[in-house]
């Protein structure tokens, strides 16, 4: 149990942090659009609950990446995609659900919840958080399927 908190720990931090690297530092530096998800997250809040106060937007974003997105892996994508190809390569799997991420944070929250366009009106920043979306994925299922708190690297 104590491997599989310290997995899904790691799986999210870092899949969190390639996610922001490639959309607020990456994308900016080769002069496509920059991420804003801590602004989307904000804004999200603020039409649930009204207010909400300083940084509860980063707080959000953070624990979404280190654990919604993650668990949703496990106990959803996994399960599925074991169930129908079992012998399927977990990259695949994994291009997939980050793909599912995509269309989960840009259409279901930012637009039915938020209240912006579907998909932010396919912008710049909507395929940069298509890319986004599957490094997070492809980063976290790495450390998930063959980490090192994974049963693949057990002899």
């Amino acid at each position: 149990m104590q491997r599989q908190i310290w997995t899904i720990l790691l799986a999210g931090a870092l899949g969190t942090v390639a996610f922001d690297l490639f959309g607020q530092g990456l994308s900016p530096a080769f002069g496509f659009a920059k991420l804003a998800p801590v602004g989307l997250a904000t804004a999200t809040l603020k039409t649930i609950f009204g207010a909400v106060p300083k940084g509860a937007g980063d707080i959000m974003h953070v624990l979404t990446g280190m654990f919604v997105y993650t668990l949703g892996y496990l106990l959803v994508a996994r399960p599925i995609q074991r169930k129908i190809l079992p012998n399927l390569h977990w990259m695949i799997t994994a291009t997939a659900y980050g793909i599912g991420l995509w269309v989960f944070a840009l259409y279901f929250v930012a637009h039915l919840i938020a209240g912006n366009a579907p998909f932010l009106g396919f912008t710049g920043i909507t395929w940069v958080a298509f890319w986004g979306h599957i490094f997070y994925a492809l980063v976290a299922v790495y450390v998930i399927e063959r980490g090192p708190f994974s049963q693949k690297t057990e002899a």
